[in-house]
């Protein structure tokens, strides 16, 4: 794709973007600049979230460190100056409800006169369309098209390492039954514990036989918060535990005789992240 050629695309707020020629200089909320850089666009530089401090976390790095990617720190603190001296030609952010960006500020894209993308990671898209919109942009941005989903419904598009990934971790699913619980360590006294249907990639989980469980009713659209007794009585098999820097361990004694594995809420929206991820799974669930 030529560099002098007219670029648009249309994001999932429904905004239409465009510029004179395809954007090269990409800054991205951490999540989407490491799905980026799975799909062959590689950005100058990565911001985080009110989540994040003024180092990149281990678990969101993805290969955005192996490749040398500057990162700016949190992206609503005061990352303005730093991005102006970056002169991007294009912004990427993600959105949980379809109507503003996550990490950053758009006022501060508005400002510096750039486009900001924001894509949806929410529960109202699948995962397979979640990676389809990933995979979309970087084609637009120049990355070779194909090994993405063809569809938003469909896997056949799928890159032969996700489809094996799944295929593996439908058959391990089939066969041990386990209950799988998701959770995120708020402290020694409270977790937040995932509802399934909530995220995209627990409900894909689902689709592939793996018994999630549910935390039951009560407030929360994401989580419902508790004490580390509520999620022992729940009986958990295995625990799918926050890997997040600024998120707790969960400790052993809490929930004994349970396994655990690792599990990053801002896994990146690429066919090769969730690869790993459920593989790592399907490993978890056969030991």
């Amino acid at each position: 794709m030529s560099g002098t050629q007219a670029w648009g695309f249309t994001d999932d707020r429904g905004t239409e973007l465009g510029a004179a020629r395809v954007p090269r200089r990409v800054v991205a909320y951490v999540r989407a600049g490491a799905a980026l850089c799975d799909l062959g666009v590689t950005p100058v530089a990565v911001y985080g979230s009110g989540h994040d401090g003024a180092v990149l976390d281990p678990a969101k790095e993805g290969g955005l460190r192996a490749a040398g990617v500057t990162y700016l720190g949190p992206g609503r603190g005061p990352v303005e100056d730093r991005l102006r001296e970056l002169r991007p030609d294009v912004i990427v952010d993600v959105t949980y409800d379809g109507k503003s960006p996550y990490a950053l500020d758009e006022a501060v894209a508005e400002r510096l006169g750039v486009p900001l993308v924001a894509l949806s990671v929410g529960n109202e898209l699948t995962l397979p369309a979640i990676l389809d919109r990933f995979a979309a942009l970087a084609t637009s941005l120049g990355a070779a098209p194909g090994g993405e989903p063809s569809a938003p419904s469909a896997t056949e598009g799928f890159p032969a390492g996700l489809r094996a990934a799944e295929d593996a971790l439908r058959e391990v699913a089939a066969r041990t039954r386990l209950g799988v619980l998701a959770l995120s360590g708020a402290g020694p006294d409270q977790v937040h514990l995932a509802r399934p249907l909530a995220w995209p990639e627990l409900a894909r989980l689902a689709e592939l036989g793996v018994r999630l469980v549910d935390p039951g009713p009560g407030p929360g659209a994401n989580w419902l918060t508790g004490d580390w007794g509520r999620a022992a009585e729940l009986r958990p098999d295995l625990v799918l535990f926050d890997s997040r820097a600024h998120a707790t361990v969960p400790d052993g004694a809490a929930l004994s005789g349970v396994r655990f594995t690792p599990w990053n809420p801002e896994t990146p929206p690429s066919p090769a992240a969730y690869a790993a991820f459920f593989r790592t799974l399907a490993a978890a669930l056969a030991d």
